[in-house]
Order: structure tokens, then C-alpha cells, then sequence
């Protein structure tokens, strides 16, 4: 059982994969940021969390029977990337992402090691990781790949049990979209995401999620249709009648998201907040 600051092996993989639940629990972390260590003797540590003194003294003994060679972030929100600064300055460890979009919500003060991109390859002794670009969830988004398990690492691109918030203007659902659809030309056997449980079905989940998304657009049209001419406010609430009402405002922004991307389709119009669909 998977447990706050107790590393779990993970898959049944060769490379060993530790998950490490952050004690973070909340409305949109669930039961908290995970961290993933990989490695024997030279190890990977992605997502390291956020910044406090409980969390790097848990990552820093998880680290022990090994050498830290890179600390790489999916991205930088602030439940994923504050610890990173702190555990490679401990360490030597090379931080591996892209830098943070100037956008609310971002942890300003990761800067990697060097200049990343998608389809560069980190040579760690017994494995490889490659990172591969999936802007959508934000622009600064990377999964990695643990290539000879098939295992992707997927941040908050792919998660358990829920959907990620698309969050505009630096998300952007026509990324998200097609960088769900690269992944399916991959070769997985693992998911192991930034919040929830290792999934075991990989393409079965991109397909539902890509379909969730298409359903979701198809139902904002639908209602854009029937009420006319209206404000986001008012479309959310037709529009998201499934969700939870706390959870409204985040459906805002996903709403948004959709809705600049079916302007660029040429599907609706706004005019002074006012969104309506389009002929």
C-alpha cells in the first residue's frame, strides 16, 4: 500500500521504479504529487515536489544506495518541481526540463542544466530515458520514457482516475490533443502518472481521454447551439452539469481551453466575452 514518504516498487520491471507519494494530499493533487526514483547505482529522480524540509529529507534517503545523476521535472507547477533545486545542489544531480513559462501558477526558480527538447536521451548506466515534448496541460510539459520497460512517466498529461485542467493561455487544447495522438504510436506497456496509480493499459486510457475531450467539445457546441449567445459563466454551467460544484472554477479554465481551440476551428466566435457558435 502506497503510504506518504515510503518508496513502493512499482511494475513488473527490471530497471527498478520506486513511487514516492508526497505528503500533499488536496483538491487537485489527490492524494498527493508522486515522485519516481529509477535506478540502482545511478539513479533518476523525477518530479521531486514541492520545496519543504520534510520532503527533501524523505527523497535524500530514498537516494542513498545510489548515485542521483539527474533530477528531471515534468513540468513546473508548484506541486512538481520546488524540491528539485534544493536535492541537486545536495547531490550534484543535473536538472532536466524546460524552463518555466512566464504564466500564474509556475515555479520560477527551476532552471535546468542545459537547454532541453523533446527526443533527447539521458544515458543513466543500466537504462535510458528519453524525454519527449507533450505541451498542452501547460507549454513546458515533458513525459519521459523509460524505453527497455516501456514505462512512460506522464506528469500531469495523463492521469488516474481523473482528467488534467487544460490551463489557457499557456495551455492549449490543440496541443493537448495532438500530443495525446503522438503517444499512441508508441510501443507502452506502463503509465505511471504525477498524481494516482501505476496504469497498466496505456493506450486504452489515451483513446478514452482523447474521447473524453472530443465528447466534451461536441457537448459545448451542443449547448453553445441551444442557449445562443453567452458568457463563460453561463456555459460552464450546462456544459460541465456532471462536475462537482467546487471544482467549477477549474472547469472554467478547460472550458476556455476548448473554446479557443474551436475558434481557431472556426467553430464559434466571441465578440466582448460573449461566445456564440459561428454560421
Amino acid at each position: 500500500m502506497l503510504e506518504p514518504g515510503r518508496p513502493l516498487r512499482i511494475g513488473d520491471t527490471a530497471i527498478p521504479v520506486h513511487q514516492i507519494l508526497g505528503n500533499n494530499p488536496g483538491p487537485m493533487t489527490g492524494p498527493g504529487t508522486n515522485s519516481y526514483l529509477l535506478g540502482d547505482r545511478q539513479l533518476v529522480l523525477i518530479d521531486p515536489g514541492p520545496a519543504n524540509d520534510e520532503q527533501f529529507s524523505v527523497l535524500m534517503r530514498c537516494c542513498e544506495r545510489g548515485r542521483l545523476r539527474y533530477v528531471c521535472v515534468t513540468h513546473t507547477h508548484r506541486d512538481h518541481s520546488p524540491g528539485a533545486k534544493a536535492l541537486a545542489e545536495a547531490t550534484g544531480a543535473e536538472l532536466v526540463g524546460l524552463a518555466a513559462p512566464n504564466a500564474a501558477g509556475q515555479d520560477q526558480s527551476f532552471r535546468p542544466d542545459r537547454s532541453w527538447q523533446g527526443g533527447d536521451v539521458l544515458e543513466c548506466g543500466d537504462f535510458r530515458l528519453e524525454l519527449i515534448a507533450t505541451p498542452g496541460h501547460v507549454s513546458n510539459h515533458i513525459c519521459y520514457l523509460l524505453a527497455q520497460e516501456k514505462l512512460l512517466f506522464t506528469g500531469d498529461h495523463i492521469l488516474q482516475g481523473t482528467t488534467p485542467v487544460i490551463l489557457p493561455p499557456d495551455g492549449n487544447m490543440a496541443d493537448y490533443l495532438s500530443s495525446l495522438r503522438s503517444l499512441q504510436d508508441r510501443d507502452l506497456r506502463y503509465l505511471a502518472p504525477g498524481h494516482g496509480r501505476l496504469m497498466e493499459q496505456p493506450q486504452e486510457e489515451i483513446r478514452q481521454l482523447i474521447a473524453h475531450r472530443l465528447k466534451r467539445e461536441a457537448k459545448i457546441l451542443d449547448c453553445l447551439k441551444s442557449l445562443g449567445a453567452v458568457t463563460v459563466d453561463e456555459l460552464v454551467v450546462a456544459a460541465y452539469d456532471d462536475v462537482a460544484q467546487h471544482l467549477i472554477p477549474w472547469a472554467k479554465k478547460t472550458l476556455t481551453a476548448h473554446l479557443i481551440k474551436l475558434v481557431k476551428d472556426q467553430s464559434v466566435r466571441e465578440q466582448d466575452g460573449i461566445w456564440s457558435v459561428t454560421g
